[in-house]
């Protein structure tokens, strides 16, 4: 599939580990994620998006291996999807994905680290490259992410290697942590993200980049300052950057041309969109 989108989609549950609990909503957010993505991509759609998904409980070396393979396929798009609970080293300088089974004493060691990922999509084989995350972090990988400085979990979100998009935000564990906004759940990034897929964006283009989208999804997600601002009263908004050729469909401006069409041309417009092939995503 030599010029489409590789996808990955990589929702981890912590585990029953009530320090984890962040990330229990998590395999809901990656499934709506592997289910809308695919079909908005703009000048491919789902038959020209190949996806691949990890298991919520899958190790770290499946959820990489799932992330090596793809950025090995030649394409024009590489995009991967995070979707849980963040963990910082004992120094504060990297970070990884919870996953299953994992305790606090080698959460870190066990989960899926930051780095391996990005240096996965920084050599792939793909023109261009997204990383979406949707993510908390307890207070103390809280703590590495607001610490400026070279060599710190923060410069990992300041300075990527690979653009951005999303959120993440705090988590306490216990009654407090209740509260919070978990990935996957209500006031999330990938809540949001497929709710505005689904829905479009009144007076946009048919063809919008994730950045024409990042305000209305801002505006669906939970307490929210961009990455590098102070303050941030419970998260941080990761904000895609200027240019980049990935465009998604907005589905606002598709109905707003249908309705000013005569009732054949709008029929023989929905007949060809359902006729269209798509491609379900893979396990």
């Amino acid at each position: 599939m030599a010029g489409g989108v590789d996808l990955v989609v990589i929702g981890a549950d912590g585990g029953p580990d009530r320090a984890f609990g962040g990330a229990a909503l998590a395999p809901d957010g990656a499934r709506l994620l592997a289910e809308v993505l695919p079909g908005m991509c703009f000048d491919t759609g789902a038959a020209g998006c190949r996806v691949t998904t990890a298991a919520p409980d899958a190790d770290a070396n499946a959820m990489l291996t799932a992330v090596r393979d793809a950025a090995q396929h030649p394409g024009r798009w590489l995009v991967v999807c995070l979707v849980g609970q963040l963990v910082a080293d004992p120094r504060g300088r990297r970070l990884a994905l919870v996953t299953g089974g994992s305790t606090p004493d080698n959460a870190y060691r066990r989960g899926l680290a930051w780095d391996w990922v990005v240096s996965a999509m920084v050599h792939g084989d793909q023109e261009e490259a997204l990383l979406l995350v949707d993510a908390v972090a307890d207070r103390d990988t809280w703590t590495a992410l607001e610490r400026g400085g070279e060599d710190s979990a923060g410069e990992l979100l300041s300075y990527p290697r690979i653009p951005l998009w999303g959120r993440i935000g705090r988590y306490a564990p216990g009654r407090r942590g209740r509260d919070a906004v978990l990935p996957g759940g209500e006031g999330s990034f990938s809540r949001a993200l497929t709710t505005v897929l689904r829905e479009g964006v009144p007076g946009a283009p048919a063809a919008v980049a994730p950045l024409d989208l990042q305000p209305a999804v801002a505006a669906l997600t939970d307490g929210g300052e961009s990455a590098g601002s102070s303050g941030a009263p419970g998260a941080r908004l990761l904000v895609p950057p200027h240019g980049g050729r990935l465009l998604m469909r907005n589905r606002a401006a598709v109905r707003g041309a249908l309705a000013g069409l005569s009732l054949s041309e709008e029929l023989l417009a929905v007949l060809w969109r359902e006729s269209a092939p798509t491609e379900p995503p893979s396990a």
